[in-house]
C-alpha cells in the first residue's frame, strides 16, 4: 500500500510520513508542484495526500493531471480550515475526500483505511479470490482453514497481486509497489524474483487456486 503525501511545510510532511511508515505503508513525499506533478506521471499510488497551496503551483493542478492520465489513486485533500473553495473545487474535479488542517493522526489513518478499503475491496475489509482470502487490516492471509505465514515483504507483494487479479504487472511496478520509487534505479531486480519464489512456494504448499505465473521478458500475473 502505497501513498504520496504532497504537503509544503516540513513538519508537518515528516510527522506525516513517520506515521504512515509505523502502519506499514510505503511512504513517498513532494514538497512542490514540479516535484508533485513528476511523481504522479511516472508512478503510481494507492492514495495521494494532496495539499493545495504549493510552491510553483496548486494541488488541483496534481488532482486534474491524475484524472487527465486516468490514474486509479484515492486522493484526499489536505488543507486550511477556511479553504471552503478549495474543498468544493476538489471534490468537483474528482478527490475522494478533504481534511482540514489541523487535523488528528488517528482521523487521517481512519480516513486512508477506508478510501483503500473502497478501492480494493468494495468497502469489505477482506479480499477473496477462490479459495484464498486476504484481510488487509490485520495483514493475514488464508487459504481456507490454514494461514499463511507471510513476511512483510510477501504480504505487500501479494496484496498488490490480489488488488491486481489476472493483470499483466512488469517487474518494475510491482518493485516500486512494494519498496517505493527509487527501486527504478536499482542495478538488479533479483531480491524481486527471490521473493515472488517464496511467496508462491508457500501458497502452493497451503493449496491455493490463484497462482502467480511468470511472464518471461515482462513480469507475473496473479492467474484466477
Amino acid at each position: 500500500m502505497k501513498i504520496l503525501v504532497v504537503e509544503d511545510e516540513d513538519g508537518l510532511r515528516d510527522m506525516v510520513r513517520e506515521s504512515l511508515e509505523k502502519e506499514k505503508y510505503i511512504v513517498e513525499c513532494a514538497s512542490d508542484y514540479q516535484t508533485a506533478l513528476t511523481k504522479v506521471q511516472e508512478y503510481d499510488y494507492d492514495c495521494v495526500l494532496l495539499d493545495i497551496m504549493l510552491p510553483g503551483g496548486s494541488g488541483l493542478g496534481i488532482l486534474s493531471a491524475l484524472k487527465r492520465l486516468r490514474k486509479q489513486e484515492r486522493v484526499i485533500i489536505l488543507s486550511a480550515k477556511d479553504s471552503v473553495d478549495d474543498k468544493i473545487k476538489g471534490l468537483d474535479m474528482g478527490a475522494d475526500d478533504y481534511l482540514a488542517k489541523p487535523f488528528h493522526l488517528a482521523e487521517l489513518h481512519a480516513r486512508i483505511k477506508s478510501l483503500l478499503r473502497r478501492k480494493n475491496a468494495h468497502g469489505d475489509t477482506s479480499i477473496i479470490l477462490e479459495n484464498l482470502v486476504v484481510y488487509p487490516d490485520k495483514r493475514q492471509v488464508m487459504v481456507g482453514d490454514t494461514e499463511i505465514q507471510l513476511n512483510r515483504k510477501e504480504f505487500d507483494l501479494l496484496y498488490y497481486f490480489v488488488s491486481n487479479p489476472n493483470r499483466l504487472i512488469n517487474k518494475t511496478s510491482l518493485a516500486e509497489s512494494v519498496w517505493g520509487d527509487h527501486i527504478d534505479q536499482a542495478d538488479s531486480l533479483d531480491f524481486l524474483y527471490s521473493q515472488v519464489k517464496n511467496l508462491r512456494k508457500k501458497m502452493k504448499q497451503a493449496g491455493a487456486v490463484p497462482e502467480i505465473k511468470a511472464v518471461y521478458g515482462f513480469g507475473y500475473k496473479l492467474i484466477v
